[in-house]
């Protein structure tokens, strides 16, 4: 593991520290036993409702209904809650929330912090009671809570957040090649970059993503494919299948990346050649195990080929192939092409693919489809890392190849990047700033001294998508006195967001290519690539929210642009088979991103800021940290910040902050508590006498939400075990929402006057008006699906698999082939 290239900061919103189990944890077996995965569960949603106790008094509150997260840091909702007093009697109400967000993707909970309650409404309680209830209320709510799954938020934040528009991205299809035979594809980035073997008359090729070697004496290429070599005096022409190899090849240094090489000289006798298909820029290859295997897809016109790790469909009522690239479509007449681009203009029965379909996952990446929704949306949850500013100016480090800069024009602006550096370094007239692992420094001189930035000048955000920097336009940061908080979105690890007229889809890279740097002023040539969208077989992986890159075609360094850069003080890195998301990954072996110029070698979880194996980080000491404790009593997660601010957020183990019932209680925006029968009818608690109105008076919201209404009702293993969760228990006019204990005889018959939750003022009218309903019918549906996919998402994980159950890496993880 090169450190060098681990990051200054720990990621706040995406990890959790580890620390050392206490004496407890160390001395019982039954702790020391459990796997990562097992681990990881600790600090998962458990599901809601959820119960809190003060003194006696008892609070269940529901799951919270999300009507907005600014920024994706700062969430603003609704809950319902039931509170009893020590010695009391049941009370219910709703409130309005804000509380700021710590976000651990590997696990996708957001942990809440610093909670606020704005308002709180007791439809059904003496005016004369509600100052001791509301206290109470504040007291025994959890200022900082267990987690909520990422995937509650959003599915509540579908139906009111609107896609960004999408970028000016370049949508020309890359070439590509059609095969039926067993075949791969030699990337080589412009002529071939060749650098020594000591000792040897053997030079490899750096710029590829395969093992290339030439011979100096006899002037032949070697190429390794998987266990079989092949050579060509061309590297653009035949090749052919070889058993003889250069003595030079034996001499390969040890811990040089060669070891795999080595493994496979002499050469086996066994096995056939395959197909080289070439190209000196990006491409891409439609590899068919024989010839095609069309199968249909239900209720649809589509068909779907089954014999490759491409997905390639063919629809029969306008007789068009379509292949899915990078996360864009392109379609053709022929299997051989030509094509063109086709995401925006896609048939309608696309978006009918079954859910359970083998081809399911191309759904991500359908416009208009909520799976699509899902991942513009993931995209746009930063990653945010908290730090000293003299820590981090302290690890700053800018090399130049050659030594002296060289600045290049940004098109379309004012600007000069710098092209002889692996780091991004913007001139913004007489000035530097340089973004350094997500965070921005400036300084008066291209070599620095470096210092955090105060404020990022506006210009560097109008980068256009074709310059190879364009991915600093998704950092922003702001600082204190003595620290910076950085934020980090989806496009700086490559992954964007184009489209919307026809709805937006998230893709990898900006379809922009761009050249890369080759530096030959010394004793041994530097290559560095700049990323490029194509010929790294990207595939969406919606469990990570990120891309996978590398298919067996693509050689075992997934492609000449994504797998690596070289020059001679590090030598050569990068394998494929690593999922390469917006927020880091996980990887079999050693992994580059070129979008970021990190490095990194691990079997475990890695992000732009840390490196963890399950749900802990073990990137040190940092000046804002998170961690968590498994002891027997359950799981504590607390964070500190510069500032002394401190927080804990408990789990207890066995469900105890879990209530086993119904989680079908609403808060309306009208400030009234609402609760839905079995047929999708609405009841609201009140009516004057601390009871509910039956769904026969209220009216049913069928007539205004039908459809939203069915689906939700139809939802099949939404609490992850496959069975149907019922609605139909439903507590009764007097009756505890937790159908433990009744009321009683209660009759607090002072109704307070309709308000709107959160706005005091500005009453809405009566209960049960169709826009509240309406309005519920969303919640409702939002909460099912949240909770299908939270369940569904750890399920995986715990059976340790990735999409559809598969690994992780190259064409494994995508679990079908």
């Amino acid at each position: 593991m090169r450190n060098t290239f681990l990051i200054i900061g720990v990621c706040l919103s995406a990890v959790l520290f580890s620390c050392k189990k206490d004496k407890d944890a160390e001395q019982s077996s039954s702790e020391t036993g459990k796997s990562e995965t097992a681990d990881s569960t600790l600090i998962a949603d458990r599901g809601w409702p959820r119960e809190a106790e003060n003194n006696g008094a008892k609070l269940v509150y529901y799951q919270p209904q999300v009507d907005d997260w600014k920024d994706f840091k700062e969430l603003t909702a609704r809950v319902a809650f039931s509170l009893t007093p020590k010695d009391g009697k049941q009370v219910l109400g709703v409130a309005s929330l804000k509380a700021e967000t710590l976000v651990d993707k590997d696990n996708r909970s957001a942990f809440i912090k610093n909670l606020q309650v704005t308002d709180v409404r007791f439809p059904a309680l003496d005016e004369k009671k509600v100052p001791e209830m509301e206290k109470l209320f504040k007291e025994t709510l959890p200022k900082s809570g267990d987690p909520i799954s990422v995937d509650r938020i959003l599915a509540d934040l579908s139906h009111t957040k609107s896609p960004p528009k999408g970028i000016a991205a370049k949508n020309d299809p890359p070439t590509i090649f059609y095969s039926t035979n067993p075949s791969i594809l030699l990337i080589v980035q412009g002529e071939p970059v060749l650098v020594p073997v000591e000792k040897t008359d053997i030079q490899y090729v750096v710029n590829t993503n395969w093992d290339l070697f030439f011979d100096k004496t006899t002037k032949d290429y070697y190429l390794l494919v998987e266990n079989i070599w092949l050579t060509s005096k061309n590297i653009a022409g035949k090749w052919t299948k070889t058993t003889q190899l250069p003595s030079g090849l034996r001499h390969l240094p040890s811990g040089q990346n060669f070891d795999d090489v080595k493994k496979m000289i002499p050469p086996p006798s066994s096995g056939g050649a395959p197909e080289v298909f070439y190209s000196n820029k990006p491409a891409e290859l439609i590899a068919i195990n024989g010839s095609p295997k069309f199968v249909k897809i239900p209720e649809t016109k589509l068909l779907y080929i089954d014999n490759t790790e491409n997905d390639v469909f063919a629809d029969e009522n306008k007789g068009q192939y379509y292949v899915l690239l990078s996360g864009r479509w392109f379609k053709s007449k022929e299997l051989t092409g030509p094509w063109s681009y086709a995401s925006n203009s896609l048939p309608a029965d696309f978006a009918k693919i079954p859910k359970d379909s083998p081809r399911a996952n191309v759904l991500s990446s359908v416009p208009g489809t909520q799976e699509a929704n899902d991942a513009v949306m993931l995209s746009q949850v930063p990653t945010t890392a908290i730090l000293k500013k003299s820590d981090a100016e302290a690890k700053v480090k800018v090399s130049y190849d050659g030594g002296t800069p060289q600045f290049k024009p940004i098109d379309g602006t004012k600007m000069q990047y710098a092209s002889n550096t692996q780091e991004k370094i913007i001139k913004v007239g007489d000035l530097y700033y340089l973004c350094f692992q997500a965070v921005w420094f400036m300084s008066t001189s291209p070599n620095g001294p470096w210092k955090t930035c105060d404020s990022v000048p506006k210009e560097i955000y109008t980068i256009p998508p074709s310059s190879p920097v364009y991915n600093v336009t998704y950092v922003t940061q702001t600082t204190t006195d003595t620290t910076v908080e950085s934020s980090a979105t989806a496009g700086y690890l490559g992954a964007f967001i184009i489209g919307a007229t026809f709805g937006a889809i998230l893709t990898y890279g900006t379809g922009w290519y761009y050249p890369p740097y080759m530096y030959y002023g010394g004793l041994y040539p530097i290559y560095r690539p700049w990323p490029y969208a194509y010929g790294g077989g990207a595939v969406y992986n919606p469990w990570t929210g990120g891309y996978a890159a590398g298919r067996r075609v693509y050689g075992p360094y997934g492609a000449a642009g994504t797998s690596a850069w070289y020059n001679p003080a590090t030598g050569r890195y990068g394998r494929s088979a690593s999922v390469q998301g917006w927020y880091g990954g996980r990887t079999a072996a050693s992994t580059y991103n070129p979008w970021t110029g990190n490095y990194a070698r691990t079997n475990q979880g890695h992000n732009a800021y840390a490196q963890w194996g399950h749900s802990a980080a073990t990137n040190g000491n940092q000046w804002v940290q998170t961690g968590h404790i498994t002891t027997r009593r359950g799981t504590a997660i607390g964070y500190e910040t510069s500032s002394g601010n401190k927080g804990v957020i408990t789990h207890r183990r066995g469900g105890g902050t879990t209530i086993h019932t119904n989680n079908n209680v609403y808060a309306g925006h009208d400030g009234h508590v609402y609760k839905r029968d079995a047929n999708g009818n609405w009841s609201h608690y009140n009516n004057g006498n601390g009871g509910w109105t039956q769904a026969g008076t209220l009216g049913s919201s069928k007539k205004s939400g039908e459809g939203i209404q069915n689906r939700a009702n139809q939802r099949l293993g939404a609490n992850g075990t496959g069975e149907r969760i019922q609605r139909d228990n439903l507590p009764k006019s007097g009756q505890n929402l937790g159908g433990e204990t009744r009321i009683g005889m209660q009759r607090d018959n002072f109704p307070k006057a309709d308000q709107t939750l959160g706005q005091p003022n500005k009453p809405l009218g009566e209960a049960g008006h169709p826009d509240v309903t309406r309005d519920l019918d969303r919640s409702a549906f939002s909460r099912d699906r949240g909770e299908m996919q939270t369940r569904n998402f750890q399920n995986i994980q715990r059976s340790g698999g990735g999409f559809n159950g598969g690994g992780f890496g190259g064409g494994g993880f995508r679990g079908r082939r």
